[in-house]
This record gives structure tokens, sequence and C-alpha cells, in this order.
């Protein structure tokens, strides 16, 4: 017979408080059309997007969690003293230790919470909510703050006709804690890793180590440095991401339809039951593609905030969501479908009830 006391978490888990920071800085595509051979009703009509924002030398990654942060705790009326867990979902921290969740819990004023990084792309704010209702219930923590943080922008060939486009930037953040009825559902998840080549970056960081890692001791970086990729200005060209966009959106459109009604299901839902659908904000040619593979009803709101945020990947849904409830276009308590899925390929949706 086990030892072990059971845990004494509550019985279920909601979303409290929700949080957004967007970038100062809005970029209108005849920006981004200054490189490629492209036109701006070109880019809308392919992706929806007619702007997004691109983070200044110090709106960091850090920087943009913390705000995010604050509203979302502002939002949820509970002092950062409380929070138990710090779950960061990003791929553009470029440091592979310390997690910048470490820093982001320090800076916003927590007890010393647990805090780190995951990456699992544009599914991992699903991800994170998933881990953070799991710590509640579990009772390791009694509020966990789950963020989404994206600086695309570092990680964006601007020459690339296929992707330049795309990326913004961004943060969003909701607080998680205790409920005493169901308000966030099971979890539908997973990878398809042999289609992981379908989104993935150009080059491999270890191509750059050499000519960025010093000699023992100090000097100069070692390697040729002539043989770094670089634009058509000469600038150096760090790992950018890339996608196969056709691919691509045949695996969201089909794929993750069936993902977004599985997750229904297990919330014990009909489409007919949702008030609100938050998809990651890709592409408004795959949202609308599900809306009609979903059949969805007209009562349902739909997020379609990447046509003034781009795709903010792990930022996307919060981002979404804190501007539904900010508009009024979805209120408290309404129920939402929400999945993310990108990069892995990985994926992950749920039913939430809104804060």
């Amino acid at each position: 017979m086990s030892k072990i006391k059971p845990s004494k978490g509550a019985p279920y888990a909601r979303i409290l408080g929700v949080g957004g920071y967007r970038p100062t800085r809005v970029v209108p595509n005849e920006v981004i059309l200054e490189k490629i051979d492209s036109s701006d009703e070109w880019i809308r009509s392919r992706s929806g997007i007619e702007t997004r924002h691109w983070a200044g030398p110090e709106e960091t990654v850090a920087a943009m969690s913390v705000e995010a942060s604050g509203k979302a705790l502002a939002d949820a009326g509970i002092d950062a003293s409380r929070i138990g867990a710090v779950v960061v979902s990003t791929v553009s921290h470029f440091s592979q230790t310390p997690a910048i969740a470490t820093e982001i819990a320090d800076r916003l004023g927590t007890d010393k919470a647990a805090a780190f990084d995951i990456s699992a792309g544009c599914a991992g704010f699903g991800y994170g909510l998933t881990l953070a209702k799991g710590m509640i219930v579990e009772g390791s923590a009694e509020y966990v703050l789950v963020i989404g943080v994206e600086r695309l922008s570092d990680l964006t060939d601007l020459e690339d006709r296929a992707t330049a486009f795309l990326f913004g930037d961004g943060a969003g953040a909701v607080v998680v804690g205790p409920s005493q009825e169901p308000a966030i559902g099971p979890t539908v998840w997973g990878s398809e890793g042999d289609k992981a080549e379908t989104i993935k970056q150009t080059v491999s960081w270890d191509r750059f180590l050499p000519h960025l890692r010093p000699r023992s001791g100090g000097g100069t970086p070692t390697g040729d440095v002539s043989e770094l990729p670089v634009d058509s200005e000469g600038n150096v060209k760090f790992p950018a991401i890339t996608q196969e966009g056709q691919a691509v959106f045949r695996w969201a459109v089909f794929e993750m339809a069936k993902v977004a009604q599985q997750a229904l299901d297990a919330a014990g839902i009909s489409p007919d039951d949702l008030d609100v659908f938050i998809p990651h904000q890709a592409n408004v040619r795959i949202i609308d593609s599900m809306v009609k593979t979903l059949k969805l009803p007209e009562h349902v709101t739909v997020a379609r905030d990447i046509r003034t945020t781009g795709n903010t990947s792990a930022a996307s849904i919060p981002l979404a969501m804190e501007r539904l409830l900010a508009t009024g276009d979805a209120k408290s308590g309404d129920t939402a479908l929400v999945i993310g899925f990108g990069a892995g390929l990985v994926y992950a949706a749920t039913v939430v009830t809104l804060p």
C-alpha cells in the first residue's frame, strides 16, 4: 500500500483572466512589398493579413510577456505573489538556458514560482493550458500563468515570397486557477513528426556556431564567415522559418478540423453549443475552411485577429481571445473552442469557458 498522501488540488480549473501586448510598430503590407515581388491584394487574398506588429529593440520576449501578464493578472484580480507556476511557450527566445520564464516570474514579483519554457510552436498555448490545468487539479499550484510570446520578425526571411508577409510579434497571457465546475475541457493533442519538414528553420543553428563561438581563451570566432548566407544587402541571414504552404494548408484544413471535432466530442458538446471559435491565427483561408468543415452555426463568433496581427505562433490564441473580449465580440462565460497547430507538426484543441 502506498504511503504517499493523495493530492489536494481543486476539482477543476478555469481561465480567470487574459491579457495581451502588441508592439507599437504597425507594419503594413507595403513595407513587406519592398523586398518581395508581390502585391497587397495577393497577400490579403492568400492570408487575410493587412498589417502586423514588429517589436522594437526594447520590446523583448521578456518585456512583452511582462506587459501581457500584468494585464492578465489585473483582469483575474490575482496578485503575482499568488502565482505558483509560470509556463512560457515560445520559439523565439534564443538562449537555451536559463528559461526566460524565470526572468518573467521574477520581474512580475512572484514568490519563487516554478518557471519553465516549452517549445510547441503554434500549439504551445494549448500545451501550456493543459499543463496548467493539471497542476491546479493535482494541487502543485493554485494559480498558474500561461504565456504565449513570439518575436517572429527575428525569424523571418524578408526576401522569401512565401513567408515574408506572414509573421508578427506579440505576447498573450492567461491566469488559470481553481474552479468548482468544468471550465477547461479534455485536451486532444498530438504530433505528426513525419511531416516535420513542412514547417522548419531553413538551416540549423549548428551552421552558425563555428562562426559565432570564440576560441578558448577569447579571440575571434573560428570558421570562414564567407560561408554564412547573406541577403541581397549583404546582411547575415539567420535561420528563418520556412514552410510548404500547400501541404500545411491541406493538413490544417482536413486533419485539424477532425481534431477540433474530437475536442467538441470530448467536452460533450456540439457545434450548436459553441459561442466562440478561436483557432490559431495562421491564415484566414484556413480559418474559413475549418468553419465550413465543422459546420459552425452563424451565431458562433470566429476570431480573425490575423488581419491586423499576423501569425504570432504561440501568442495568437490568447491575443485573439483578449481582443474578442475587449471589443465585446465575445463575453465572459462564453463557451469557446480553441485549437492550435503548427511546426512539428503538433496540435492541441480544447473547449474552454471564457474569463
